[in-house]
């Protein structure tokens, strides 16, 4: 009798840990948080400026994106490829990020932006403060960009 309490604890125990570990690794597999995936693709977008991507930039981009005076999508990458011909160094820096969800699938991320750009040296030949807002859809499983707007914050 002592031999089946035995099993039947270790029967208990051995259930407890499997569901545990499924806890675990479903908890893996699930997707970030809105607000937490928006803010990843403003930093993947930061990224794509800083290693001068303009393929990348795109990339983030919703198929139908607007931006200010009626900029689509192929422009912005074509503005993107432009800049960094132009400048050998561009930067874009993030301020502080708020992030407004808008039901399920829709965001908007507000910010300050700034933009420099130069050939290389100390300090860089150009600059420009920005206020921003963004607007996001998330499109198969993928926030994308599907609006931009800015205007100069100084």
């Amino acid at each position: 009798m002592r031999h089946s309490a035995d099993f039947l604890q270790s029967l208990r125990w051995r259930c407890t840990w499997c569901l545990l570990a499924l806890a675990l690794f479903m908890a893996g597999c699930t997707r970030p948080p809105p607000e937490q995936a928006v803010r990843a693709q403003l930093q993947a977008l930061q990224a794509a400026i800083d290693a001068r991507d303009s393929d990348a930039v795109a990339d983030l981009l919703a198929e139908d994106f607007i931006g200010n005076e009626g900029l689509d999508r192929r422009g912005a990458k074509r503005l993107a490829a432009g800049l960094f011909l132009r400048y050998r160094d561009v930067g874009a820096k993030l301020g502080r990020v708020e992030v407004e969800l808008r039901g399920e699938a829709d965001a908007v991320a507000r910010f300050n932006l700034l933009a420099t750009g130069g050939a290389g040296g100390l300090l860089p030949e150009s600059g420009q403060a920005y206020r921003v807002e963004t607007g996001w859809r998330l499109v198969d499983g993928e926030w994308r960009l599907r609006s931009a707007s800015w205007k100069a914050a100084l």
